[in-house]
């Protein structure tokens, strides 16, 4: 089995010294940035499996720099910051982070969130399956997805909660259930971090037409994807 590597971009370098020991015992191969440029320079030399990524750097900030990486890999992005505003926080996973760390922590608590998000990646998709309806095509293993033969570009996160909402055709999603089953554990977002990410995603699949298959929203309750004409029930934001 090949070894993971991991990079980690902050200007603190205690910080990064520290956490990339514990990183180094959990087996990584460790590279570390101190600014953003050197990060996203660091990101396409040396291809890292995971990021942990600081919001506030020289040069280029961290939701810069996760927005250039999106713009190329669906890589999981840890974001940390010193600032725990809920609309920072809603940001960085909107434009593609995976998950969001407020200091102080503790490493181990990095470490844990880590292997959350690794072990959500080994297990959490079915391996060699693609999933067809209509012109839409999802390939959950290579991250793929098509609409009409065109590729679509889509966050990771994006493309996991068009699997999970494709893959349960009919059945409506609490935005509190696609909260724990996209993102996980011990998350405290609230709903607007759903809302946000569906309407990102609706905006990605309309740039292609497509007919017979539709994520309707359920006022009040959530989510679903249905297989049906444009005559749904479920009314669309």
């Amino acid at each position: 089995m090949a070894e993971l590597k991991m990079l980690i971009a902050d200007d603190n370098r205690q910080i990064t010294s520290v956490l990339a020991e514990y990183a180094k015992n959990e087996g990584y191969t460790v590279v570390t940035a101190a600014d953003g440029d050197e990060a996203i320079g660091l990101y396409r030399k040396e291809k890292p499996d995971v990021v942990l990524l600081d919001v506030m750097m020289p040069g280029r900030d961290g939701f810069q720099v996760c927005r250039e990486i999106r713009k190329e890999s669906s890589v999981p992005i840890i974001m940390i910051t010193a600032r725990g505003e809920d609309f920072e926080k809603i940001m960085g996973l909107d434009i593609g982070a995976d998950d969001y760390i407020v200091k102080p922590f503790s490493n181990g608590e990095v470490m844990a969130r880590v292997r959350a998000i690794m072990r959500r990646i080994s297990t959490g998709e079915p391996e060699e399956q693609t999933f067809v309806c209509g012109n839409l095509t999802i390939n959950p293993e290579n991250y793929v997805v098509e609409i009409g033969g065109r590729p679509i570009k889509l966050t990771k996160k994006e493309i996991e909660i068009l699997w999970l909402l494709a893959t349960n055709k009919n059945k409506v999603f609490s935005r509190d259930s696609l909260l724990d089953k996209i993102w996980g554990y011990d998350y405290y977002g609230d709903s607007r971090t759903v809302d946000s990410h569906i309407k990102r995603l609706r905006a990605k699949l309309d740039e292609e037409p497509h007919e017979g298959w539709e994520i309707e929203t359920f006022w009040g309750v959530g989510y679903k994807f249905a297989e049906k004409a444009a005559d749904a029930s479920g009314e669309k934001d």
